[in-house]
């Protein structure tokens, strides 16, 4: 005999899905084009071995002339704006389902960040901040002097 593990939650997902399945597509028209402003793209934030603090942020569809970023205040600051395809008028499109206009991010920093090196790179849609600890916030290892 098979054992069969019991889920409560898959229930309340299923119907979950079929509510949003029945009512998701009631009040979302095709030529509704005005899904824009702001948006917030998705951030990785981790620690590297080197002891670096590194944000990744996604900005598909950017270029580096349209972001924007700042240190102020121990804040990390990405800032931009994602523009609107002007290639097709806008009658044309039968759906739009990108979002696009300003992006706003700020993070706040912790003081062992060295704000004087922080460096950024743009590359394949994908945002990368490197920002350094202090030396003196880096770990070392001490000496252990046998007497």
């Amino acid at each position: 005999m098979a054992i069969v593990r019991v889920d409560p939650f898959r229930e309340i997902a299923a119907i979950h899905d079929r509510m949003n399945r029945l009512f998701g597509n009631a009040y979302v028209r095709d030529e509704d084009t005005s899904f824009r402003g702001s948006w917030v793209p998705a951030v990785d934030i981790f620690e590297t071995e080197n002891h670096d603090l590194v944000v990744r942020a996604e900005l598909p569809g950017m270029n580096r002339e349209d972001i924007e970023v700042n240190v102020e205040n121990s804040t990390l600051v990405l800032k931009g704006e994602k523009k609107f395809d002007a290639e097709v008028k806008e009658e044309n499109y039968r759906r739009i389902e990108r979002t696009y206009g300003t992006v706003h991010r700020s993070f706040t920093l912790p003081s062992t960040v060295d704000t004087s090196k922080v460096s950024a790179e743009f590359k394949n849609g994908v945002l990368t901040v490197r920002l350094p600890f202090r030396e003196e916030a880096k770990p070392r290892t001490i000496a252990i002097d046998v007497a």
